[in-house]
C-alpha cells in the first residue's frame, strides 16, 4: 500500500514539473515574441524564410550593440558642443541677439507666406510674441478677398508663433489674387 501512495507523489511531482516546465517554455516564448516584436524590421535580414528564436536573439544583441554605440556618440557630441559654447560665450551673446531681434535665419520677423494651391491657399504668418495682430483679421482679409477659411491653428514656439491657416476659394473660375491678399496681410502684421 506505501508503494502506491509513493508512486502516486513521483507521478504528482513529475506532473507538477512537467507543467512548470511547460509554463516556463510558454512565457519564455512570449517573451522572445515581444523582444523581436520591437526590433525594427530593417534590422531583420534572414537569409532564409524561418526565423528561429536564436536568430530573433541574435539580432536582439546587435541591434542593442548599435543603440549603445549611438547613445556614446551623441554623449560625446553633446560634451564637445557643451564645451565649445561654454568656452566661447560670444556665440552664447550672438544667439541671444538674433533672437531678441527676432530674426529666422537671415530673414526679420513677421513672416507672411501665401501659397497658392489651385483651389486653395494656405497663409502661414510666423510672428514674435511681441507683435499683437487678432487671427479673426487675417481671417476676414481672406473672406473679403474671396476665400472660405478650412482650417486654422497656431502653436508657438520659445518667444516665436506660428499660424497655419488653410482657405479654399470661393469662387473656383475667379480664383483668388495671392499678392493682393499677402499685401493686405503686410498692412495688418507690420
Amino acid at each position: 500500500m506505501k508503494k502506491n501512495i509513493g508512486s502516486t507523489d513521483d507521478q504528482a511531482s513529475k506532473l507538477d514539473r512537467k507543467t512548470v516546465e511547460r509554463n516556463r517554455r510558454i512565457h519564455m516564448k512570449g517573451l522572445c515574441f515581444k523582444l523581436a516584436s520591437l526590433i525594427p524590421t530593417c534590422q531583420f535580414k534572414p537569409s532564409r524564410e524561418i526565423v528561429t528564436q536564436l536568430d530573433q536573439l541574435d539580432y536582439a544583441a546587435s541591434y542593442i550593440t548599435q543603440l549603445r554605440g549611438k547613445i556614446e556618440k551623441l554623449k560625446r557630441t553633446k560634451e564637445q558642443r557643451a564645451a565649445t559654447s561654454s568656452s566661447s560665450g560670444s556665440s552664447i551673446m550672438s544667439t541671444n541677439m538674433i533672437d531678441h531681434n527676432m530674426m529666422i535665419g537671415t530673414r526679420q520677423l513677421p513672416i507672411v507666406d501665401v501659397r497658392d494651391l489651385g483651389p486653395c491657399i494656405e497663409v502661414i504668418l510666423i510672428s514674435g510674441l511681441q507683435k499683437n495682430f487678432m487671427l479673426y483679421e487675417v481671417i476676414n482679409i481672406l473672406q473679403e478677398e474671396g476665400a472660405d477659411v478650412v482650417s486654422a491653428c497656431f502653436y508657438t514656439a520659445g518667444d516665436k508663433v506660428f499660424h497655419t491657416i488653410h482657405a479654399q476659394v470661393k469662387i473656383s473660375r475667379v480664383g483668388i489674387e495671392t499678392s493682393r491678399v499677402r499685401q493686405r496681410l503686410h498692412e495688418l502684421i507690420y
